[in-house]
């Protein structure tokens, strides 16, 4: 079993993988950090528990949608990026996933 020390909200972690899973334990670590910084910042966690409560809701709100954007998808368009027109689509879908995670938090913290 590997080991790997990552940082979220400014606390670390060592966290066990499987070897060969350090990089993408990191990717992914860095990717939830952003999101628990950008809904710290907004002030709407009143605590580091309601702060992950809300992170998790995000991070869920972003994995409902990229499912329903390719449930009906050809099975062609669920293949990995391979043009410039597939990084253009992908980069499309990040922009509506960070407005619908700004719209997010702007409700938790109007709430």
């Amino acid at each position: 079993m590997a080991e790997v020390n990552i940082t979220l909200n400014g606390r670390a972690y060592e966290i066990a993988c499987d070897p060969g899973q350090e990089g993408r334990i990191v990717d992914l670590a860095a990717y939830i950090d952003q999101r628990v910084q950008k809904i710290a910042r907004s002030g709407g966690a009143y605590n580091d528990s309601h702060l992950l409560a809300l992170v998790a809701l995000v991070l869920a709100d972003e994995l409902f949608e990229a499912r329903e954007q390719t449930a009906g998808a050809p099975a062609a368009a669920k293949a990995p990026a391979a043009s410039k027109e597939d990084e253009a689509a992908l980069a499309k879908l990040l922009e509506n996933l960070s407005k619908r995670i700004d719209g997010i938090a702007q409700r938790v913290q109007a709430a």
